[in-house]
């Protein structure tokens, strides 16, 4: 087991690609903090997984109760050695039809919970000189996304925002590294996606199927291992083929 003895954070982790990080992340061995905003979902998931998950009740646009959650998984833990940044949302929505009420909250989801877990999670790992830090972007953040312009905008930024950290936090020995999803079948996926257009991505992804959850959490495990201890302020796709850049 490669995470033997380590402790994450998982944010956004009770259902979707979140889950499958979390449960990932044990059988490698870790004990595992998830965060999650939806207490049933997240104390179900929590009793499903068993004694070495933590479920916190966890609102991350908010930094006092994503400040009040870190404390509380060192307490429990001892320590927080891996965090994953998994919290995303959008609507598939026309950009001329949106208003500022909504870029407000998809900013907030994507972009602002990312800069409030690291902040909270970096005072712990910068201190013992080490840790692993693995964001979830999106491929629209790579090469735009039609009805997901300010998705888009968000998931780039988390791009750009792995490398630059990746450079600060290096001294610290810890490494930042992103994954970018293609479409995958969760249940936000299912609800969003008409079957036409799931049909549609199905054509065009080189491996004709879309993505499993456990699929984008292989990719959290590597980065999250040993064996990628000297691999930092990388971009990985898990999309099938679905977009393949340089």
């Amino acid at each position: 087991m490669r995470l033997k003895d380590k402790v994450a954070v998982v944010t956004g982790g009770a259902q979707g690609i979140g889950k499958a990080i979390t449960k990932r992340l044990l059988d490698e061995g870790a004990s595992v903090a998830f965060f999650d905003v939806k207490s049933d979902v997240g104390e179900a998931t929590a009793r499903e997984l068993g004694a070495k998950a933590l479920f916190l009740k966890t609102d991350c646009t908010k930094k006092s109760e994503v400040e009040t959650s870190v404390a509380q998984a060192i307490a429990k833990f001892g320590k927080i050695d891996i965090l994953v940044n998994n919290i995303g949302w959008a609507l598939p929505t026309f950009f001329i039809d949106e208003d500022e009420a909504y870029w407000d909250q998809v900013l907030a989801v994507n972009s602002k919970t990312q800069l409030l877990v690291t902040s909270a999670v970096l005072k712990d790992m910068s201190k013992r000189k080490g840790g692993k830090i693995v964001n979830i972007a999106s491929d629209a953040g790579r090469v735009g996304q039609m009805q997901g312009v300010v998705y888009s905008l968000c998931k780039g930024g988390v791009i750009g925002f792995t490398k630059a950290l990746a450079r600060e936090v290096a001294r610290f020995q810890i490494n930042v590294n992103c994954i970018c999803p293609g479409p995958t079948d969760t249940q936000l996926y299912a609800e969003a996606i008409t079957p036409k257009i799931k049909e549609a991505f199905t054509q065009i992804i080189p491996l004709k199927r879309i993505a499993q959850p456990e699929e984008i959490a292989a990719g959290v495990a590597f980065f999250a291992s040993p064996d990628a201890d000297y691999v930092t302020g990388q971009v990985l796709s898990v999309s099938g083929g679905l977009t393949m850049a340089g």
